[in-house]
């Protein structure tokens, strides 16, 4: 969802400024309003006026499924909300919902609900806070958190299969790239030296990784500014709409990512948007939170917020998501079942689960099929290398020979 920069005058007089996320900016002025903010000035965000905090330690899905875990096994002890979140507040390791835990006791204690509580805290998601709201209109607090708690280990298990897969190819990558460093730096210098003085054709090869080599080692500082201003551009033109609209399509271009990333992306719409439901969530707000949790991929989170519009004027929901031609056709047909069937939980539940499994094998099979290809590409510019190196002996032993 686009994100906005506000500057507004509060109830008691003082200036605030802050960030925004709405769907528009008609939206998000009236977020503000509702507030009791008096807006002075709204703009979309970018690379310029985001807001940055550095330092600001964030809750990962382990940290919030730990958490909604040792909160039910509390309560079910008998042990009031208040207390059990003053519990929470000494025995919780993530520093920032160890924070936001000892500002929900202050905020409880002065008559407030644990949702409105939550929602004035950063670190917790829309999700939790309006599963929590849910528990709280129906009286299942504690049901509202087992089902965050499985939510949010379920999220936390599809991000490690992914992390774990990707970690070796990285390493092998990192070890690539510095053997080539320290074979152009070090090593080329070096041999090439030896044949200085020595009457010898230098091969066209040898010639040009020799000519790299000298640009490396006398302009390293300026590959190396190249290098990060390059990283650090893509990161600023990431961040913009248009910069998460080329990447998002990218991703879904890939040969092997594409799949990944629509399976990924089909496993935690249904997920979220499943456990919004079963929790009594209405469909408009569930879809809003849903949208919100997926920006790993603006495309899906765009056609999210479309679906939403169109529910809004009465059109099924798998009308919309089939429109966008984003989703796989047995999404389409399952959630349909589920929509006619009157069960669109369940059947949003089964497509999760199946494409969690999915993710974890295209992963595995996309690893399978990077891992070899770095090392190919490894030894060839290594073997290049180290041709470069071995013609001139050659043609140098050649010249003993024949003398």
């Amino acid at each position: 969802m686009p994100g906005y920069v506000y500057r507004a005058m509060g109830p008691d007089g003082k200036e605030k400024k802050g960030n925004i996320t709405a769907t528009n900016l008609e939206q998000a002025a009236s977020k503000l309003k509702a507030d009791g903010l008096i807006v002075m000035k709204l703009e979309p965000e970018n690379a310029l006026n985001k807001e940055i905090t550095l330092g600001t330690p964030k809750a990962k899905a382990r940290d919030y499924a730990v958490f909604c875990r040792q909160f039910v096994a509390i309560l079910k002890a008998g042990v009031s909300v208040i207390n059990a979140l003053q519990m929470m507040s000494e025995q919780t390791e993530n520093k920032a919902l160890k924070s936001a835990t000892i500002s929900l006791v202050d905020d409880l204690g002065k008559g407030e609900t644990l949702s409105a509580a939550m929602k004035k805290q950063k670190v917790f998601p829309s999700i939790f806070v309006n599963l929590v709201a849910a528990g709280e209109a129906t009286g299942s607090l504690e049901t509202a958190f087992e089902r965050m708690a499985i939510q949010f280990e379920k999220e936390a298990k599809l991000k490690a299969i992914i992390k774990k897969a990707t970690i070796y190819p990285i390493i092998v990558l990192c070890v690539a790239i510095g053997v080539i460093v320290a074979m152009m730096t070090f090593v080329i210098p070096n041999f090439m030296s030896m044949f200085e003085d020595m009457d010898v054709e230098m091969p066209a090869m040898t010639k040009a990784v020799i000519a790299m080599s000298d640009f490396f080692v006398s302009y390293w500082w300026l590959i190396g500014i190249i290098v990060i201003a390059a990283v650090v551009g893509i990161k600023l033109y990431a961040q913009t709409i248009s910069g998460r609209v080329l990447f998002g399509t990218l991703k879904l271009k890939f040969p092997a990512m594409g799949q990944l990333q629509t399976k990924t992306n089909c496993a935690t719409f249904s997920r979220i948007l499943s456990t919004l439901l079963r929790a009594g969530v209405p469909m408009m707000e569930a879809l809003e939170i849903t949208g919100n949790s997926m920006d790993g991929n603006i495309l899906f989170q765009r056609a999210v917020y479309q679906a939403r519009d169109q529910v809004g004027n009465g059109v099924s929901l798998s009308k919309p998501i089939k429109m966008c031609g984003l989703f796989p056709p047995m999404v389409v047909h399952m959630v349909s079942i589920g929509e006619e069937t009157g069960e669109l939980e369940d059947m949003l539940e089964n497509i999760a689960e199946y494409y969690e499994e999915e993710v974890a094998e295209a992963t595995e099979q996309m690893m399978a099929v990077i891992e070899p290809l770095i090392i190919v590409v490894l030894a060839v510019v290594v073997g290049v290398i180290i041709m470069a190196i071995m013609q001139p002996m050659l043609t140098m032993y050649d010249s003993i020979d024949k003398l």
